[in-house]
């Protein structure tokens, strides 16, 4: 735990005094060799598809063919368990955006969370990165977390994606999802870009990118690079909350239109490398969305 620490020391990550869970509960990690793939699909009027079955799929790792053992649609309450993350922009140059951010975020929780079953975590980054909520399923916490955000300083973008996946998802199972509100832009960070994506992919993350424009201007490819890479999606945002609203409720039909697809990779070597995964649909006219590869497991000493 001591690496762990000083990495919370150096970028600045502040716990709060009371947390949903004990910060000294030890965390259990095992190798998984099933690679899990969260895939959307739509025709060509953008509408889910949802019909579809294990045999219309194919799954290629680096263009080889892989065996798909593991297939289901998840929709309605026997999806698999959901864990999002929320990360809230507060530096200065949002910080006229943020009440808008606030309402719209409470209510995507309110409409996508099932009573019970689906936890979700909230920080806030700017010169500091502030874990404000830790997991729980009480939407009225989670409510009273967002609500009392305020606006800080500088951006650290890369380190809040770094620790939110290192510290709070990869200990969890089930869907993990983070949904980041920022203009993209990254001033202050430790962590690099590269390695903020590796963590996310590592961990079966789905990053949900929405660019808010500030008065310091914006970097959005930074967030569309990272839900590219991870199977997400992207959305620019005016700073109006029914624009918020819109967003936030495609990123509800999204997690709620979700094929989850399992394969155990044909390549068993061992050697950390990144690996390209393609997802095929064998009917005609159909879009799928899903991450672009993933790490493979270290050699172990």
């Amino acid at each position: 735990m001591k690496r762990i620490a000083a990495l919370f020391i150096a970028i600045g990550l502040m716990l709060p005094t009371a947390r949903g869970q004990d910060s000294d509960q030890p965390i259990i990690r095992a190798e998984v060799e099933v690679v899990n793939i969260l895939a959307t699909v739509r025709d060509r009027r953008g509408n889910y598809v949802s019909d579809l079955k294990r045999e219309d799929f194919d799954i290629y790792e680096d263009g080889v063919l892989q065996r798909l053992e593991y297939f289901s649609y998840e929709s309605g309450d026997d999806a698999q368990p959901l864990t999002i993350v929320l990360l809230i922009d507060t530096s200065g140059s949002v910080k006229d955006k943020l009440r808008f951010e606030q309402m719209a975020a409470t209510e995507f929780l309110s409409k996508t969370l099932r009573e019970n079953k689906d936890m979700a975590a909230v920080i806030q980054f700017d010169s500091e990165i502030n874990l404000i909520q830790d997991f729980t399923y009480d939407f009225d916490v989670l409510n009273k977390a967002i609500l009392d955000i305020r606006a800080g300083g500088a951006t650290k973008l890369y380190d809040a994606i770094f620790l939110a996946v290192e510290e709070l998802l990869a200990r969890e199972v089930g869907r993990k999802v983070l949904v980041i509100l920022s203009d993209g832009a990254d001033t202050q960070s430790i962590v690099r870009e590269q390695e903020s994506i590796r963590a996310a992919q590592r961990e079966d993350a789905l990053i949900y990118g929405i660019g808010v424009r500030s008065r310091a201007g914006a970097d959005f490819d930074k967030l569309r690079k990272f839900a590219t890479a991870t199977g997400g999606l992207f959305f620019k945002s005016k700073a109006d909350l029914g624009r918020l609203r819109e967003v936030f409720d495609q990123i509800n039909q999204e997690i709620k239109n979700q094929f989850s697809l399992g394969y155990v990779s044909s390549n068993p070597r061992r050697n950390g490398e990144f690996r390209q995964i393609e997802v095929r649909v064998k009917r005609r006219g159909l879009k799928v969305t899903h991450r672009k590869g993933y790490y493979a497991s270290e050699p172990t000493s």
